[in-house]
């Protein structure tokens, strides 16, 4: 058996836009390692709308960093060259590094055209609102700066399906689709066709654009070596999509390419037939369990921890499932603001790092805080990525008997010395949990990692023993041996 897989998204939505990122990202990459990160989740490289573009404003995909457009020759995160060398730190320290795609859209275009358009409503985009009529949309991308290196594929009109300016009117809220076009039939059913997202929506029915898209990410693997994909937006595409691409990439450049996808969906039902559409091509993120998470952490001791994985990919699929708290689009003040409370991200983590089922992803900001929105670094989160890496194998045993206080036990495994684990999380008050941790360790002492529990207990001789917790927290019990390595590695 192997180590545990553990991703991280490396970056967050308030970053400085000092330049320097990709000088951070390879300065941490032994680090990283070290605490357990097998697979790390890097920004949008690509040039944007502008110097401090998070990375989905994109503009030119072809320039990271490398030409002098859009007012900057570095992206937010800093040149070409500290990105590959960020990319090489991170191989040199054994972890993977995935690089996020964002293929749904375009902004900051250099030329206008005019184009015969219609508009449809924003809550209906099936239904057209009014006749067509003459608009004129930045839709044309030259990308003069980069001139023709590369590609010298021009972007205009013909290769999106619609936007939402007109600059002769400069009206905001109006939504077009261009005449002749049609959104993807084969996307998320809300607001009647999320085809369109923002900017100018591409057209993955056009054959030329779905050809230079293949030849624009066999080029880029080619220059980052990269090692697998974030798929930005996937509900806003149509469906066969990224199964066509992903399977023709593979085959073509005889790579593994793991991929993970956003579909940002509360509805389990809707992520399980995304995988079945795209033959399971690629894994998602699982959201439906972020918001078991989020609605836990309002409710307290009204949620009944023994469902927190009702409904979940996690629990349905946990072969597609990516596992995780929160990320940058939950922060505050963000799109999908759904940020988990304080008091429960240690048990949130948990749930997601000692358990059998998944690939947790761990979001930068609950590891190192964000000091500038005055949230804490989650407490104890670096120590339990070590305790995954380290001792969170073997058998699962389940013990989700009471609404506020569960746990589950880690057998351990032969390869992981000292390995196995009990956890207990309590939403209420202070509780305990009797649990079978292996004959293997009768009479042993098991110590509460986390500090929250400052005498040991004893296994019996039919390896259990009664493990606690302290109301509101979570306690992750290890024997004596792993207790005293991870004091001395923290």
């Amino acid at each position: 058996m192997s180590n545990n897989e553990t991703m991280m998204q490396y970056f967050e939505w308030y970053l400085p836009n000092d330049g320097i990122w990709w000088k951070r990202c390879a300065a941490k990459a032994v680090k990283l390692a070290d605490t357990g990160v097998t697979e790390i989740w890097l920004p949008p490289a690509y040039k944007g709308t502008g110097q401090d573009d998070v990375g989905y404003g994109v503009y030119d995909m072809y320039d990271l960093g490398e030409f002098d457009q859009k007012g900057t020759v570095r992206t937010k995160y800093g040149t070409k060259r500290e990105y590959l060398e960020a990319i090489k730190a991170m191989h040199d320290a054994g972890i993977k590094v995935f690089a996020d795609i964002v293929l749904n859209h375009r902004l900051g275009a250099d030329e206008t055209e005019e184009v015969m358009a219609y508009p449809v409503a924003t809550n209906d985009r099936n239904q057209t609102i009014g006749e067509e009529r003459m608009i004129r949309v930045w839709s044309r991308f030259t990308f003069p700066g980069r001139n023709g290196k590369y590609s010298k594929f021009v972007w205009d009109h013909t290769c999106f399906t619609g936007t939402d300016w007109d600059e002769n009117t400069k009206q905001t809220g109006q939504l077009f689709c261009f005449s002749g076009k049609h959104w993807d039939q084969q996307t998320d059913i809300e607001n009647g066709n999320f085809d369109y997202l923002m900017g100018c929506d591409v057209d993955m029915d056009n054959p030329k654009v779905v050809e230079e898209i293949f030849k624009w990410l066999c080029w880029y693997i080619d220059q980052t070596g990269i090692d697998g994909v974030r798929l930005d937006a996937v509900k806003h595409i149509k469906f066969g999509f990224y199964r066509d691409l992903l399977k023709r990439i593979r085959s073509e450049k005889k790579i593994a390419l793991p991929a993970v996808g956003e579909y940002w969906s509360g509805e389990l039902g809707r992520l399980l037939y995304y995988l079945d559409t795209v033959e399971n091509q690629t894994r998602l993120f699982d959201v439906t369990l972020h918001y078991k998470f989020f609605e836990a952490s309002k409710a307290g001791s009204g949620f009944d921890l023994r469902t927190i994985f009702d409904n979940t990919l996690v629990s349905a699929r946990p072969e597609q499932a990516v596992t995780f708290v929160d990320n940058h689009d939950t922060q505050y003040g963000q799109s999908l603001e759904s940020f988990i409370d304080d008091w429960f991200k240690p048990l949130a983590y948990a749930l997601i790092l000692f358990r059998e089922a998944g690939v947790p992803c761990v979001f930068y900001s609950d590891y190192y805080g964000n000091p500038g929105k005055d949230r804490p670094a989650v407490p104890n989160l670096e120590r339990m990525m070590r305790l995954r890496k380290a001792y969170a194998y073997g058998e699962q045993h389940d013990y989700f008997e009471e609404p506020q206080v569960i746990g589950w036990t880690r057998l351990g495994d032969q390869k992981h010395k000292n390995s196995g684990m009990a956890v207990v999380l309590s939403n209420g008050g202070d509780g305990c949990r009797q649990m079978y941790v292996g004959e293997k360790y009768a009479g042993s002492l098991f110590y509460d990692v986390t500090g929250g529990c400052e005498n040991p207990v004893q296994i019996g001789d039919d390896g259990t023993a009664t493990f606690y917790v302290r109301g509101g927290h979570v306690s992750v019990w290890v024997c004596q041996k792993a207790f005293e390595d991870i004091q001395i590695n923290v």
